[in-house]
């Protein structure tokens, strides 16, 4: 399965982790990523310590835990290629329906684009996908 059939049919959890420029590491829950049509995969978030940590230290890793029996999933390993600020492409791949005013309120919004560098299984060294 690829991957981007994989994230739109696969329900769980997932945990995006960052470390600022002196290795301080932040974990955070985020949403399935969106698989872009060249490959790379982003993630729709505010500027919070996720994001900060982002524009020191552009490696992330996401972690992905499906909802069934047992332990698997996907460990993503990443590096941040880009982002944008608000613009249409955010705006369409917005999975969550709030009233302007609830997200205007809650700040900025931010595209930010990854080059997956390696995908692993959930569980155990694996075979690189």
């Amino acid at each position: 399965m690829i991957l981007k059939d994989y994230f739109e049919k696969t329900q769980g959890i997932g945990v995006l982790a960052t470390a600022d420029k002196s290795g301080n590491v932040d974990v955070a829950i985020y949403s399935r990523p969106h698989i872009l049509d060249d490959g790379n995969v982003a993630f729709i978030m505010r500027d919070r310590l996720t994001h900060s940590n982002l524009k020191s230290n552009p490696s992330a890793a996401y972690l992905f835990i499906e909802k069934t029996p047992g332990y698997k999933g996907k460990r993503l390993f990443l590096t941040k290629i880009r982002e944008e600020k608000d613009t249409q492409l955010l705006k369409d791949l917005k999975r969550r329906c709030i009233s302007p005013e609830e997200d205007a309120e809650k700040g900025a919004n931010f595209l930010v684009m990854f080059k997956i560098n390696k995908i692993l299984p959930l569980v155990g060294a694996g075979k690189e996908e």
